[in-house]
């Protein structure tokens, strides 16, 4: 590997630190190598053609945002965990310096998760153009700041499912589905499938029950509340959703890619561990 950028969580001490540290050990190793804080995604995604390996130097938030400086590139990523889950990171931060030397000599093995476009239209905006979003986790739309139940109305490949009356709804990955879809009662999907789920948070007299949909379906969500609701797209793209905006989810051509090292079966082997956060 020739290229390599590094992405670290600007609000943990450690992780700038640790960062710094791999920094250097890259430099003296004879990459070359960029850094920047994982919240400055603009400045990231101007860096990201032609290298070779992002590391992602926090937990899975600040991978999802390394996540979203790649796409719909294809550089793989490593996460070194800082956090308290890592469920989607690689390596602790004490073996991080000794193991680089097997990441940057191309070993280990490409793990392509799915991710999920959703597009975004805002009802009586008149020329206003359709926003498109990218999210490896979730797609959340939820209620905003007033505490009362959204309406949303739910349908599928174009039938009409139900109008959930809950605080919100999820539509998660795989990836996704030990975040906030597993606090919300989803099940957890093997971590490489392409199915997604759907789920109401909360709900309040409608449809309860979480679904797992093929990669072939196309979801559709609209806003039917007076109040603003919100959408979040993986946690920190967060927008305000008038009532009559609709916003459309589906499977991505785009994937994220992990650089792995441990064994194909780490996931399964250390589930209990991290859902215990230990």
């Amino acid at each position: 590997m020739q290229r390599v950028g590094v992405l670290y969580h600007p609000m943990i001490e450690a992780a700038c630190t640790l960062a710094k540290k791999l920094q250097e050990f890259l430099a003296d190793s004879g990459v070359s190598v960029w850094i920047c804080s994982a919240w400055e995604g603009e400045k990231a995604r101007a860096q990201v053609d032609d290298t070779d390996l992002i590391l992602s130097v926090g937990g899975d938030g600040t991978i999802l945002r390394a996540a979203q400086a790649v796409v719909p590139g294809l550089t793989p990523i490593t996460g070194i965990n800082l956090g308290k889950l890592g469920f989607m990171t690689e390596l602790s931060a004490d073996e991080a310096v000794d193991k680089l030397p097997v990441l940057l000599a191309g070993e280990g093995w490409i793990d392509e998760r799915a991710m999920l476009e959703a597009e975004l239209v805002a009802t009586g905006q008149e020329g206003e153009p359709s926003r498109m979003f990218y999210a490896l986790n979730d797609v959340v739309v939820a209620r905003g700041a007033i505490a009362r139940v959204v309406y949303v109305e739910a349908s599928i490949n174009g039938e009409p499912l139900t109008t959930y009356k809950s605080d919100g709804v999820i539509v998660a990955t795989a990836t996704g589905s030990t975040g906030y879809s597993l606090s919300a009662g989803g099940p957890i999907l093997y971590p490489e499938a392409k199915e997604f789920l759907l789920l109401p948070i909360l709900p309040h007299l409608s449809l309860a029950y979480p679904m797992v949909l093929p990669s072939t379906a196309v979801v559709k969500l609209r806003i039917a509340t007076a109040h603003q609701a919100t959408l979040s797209i993986d946690g920190h793209i967060n927008l305000p959703l008038p009532t009559g905006t609709t916003i459309t989810v589906k499977h991505s051509s785009n994937k994220a890619r992990f650089l792995r090292i441990h064994s194909e079966s780490f996931f399964y082997s250390s589930l209990e561990q991290r859902l215990k956060g230990r």
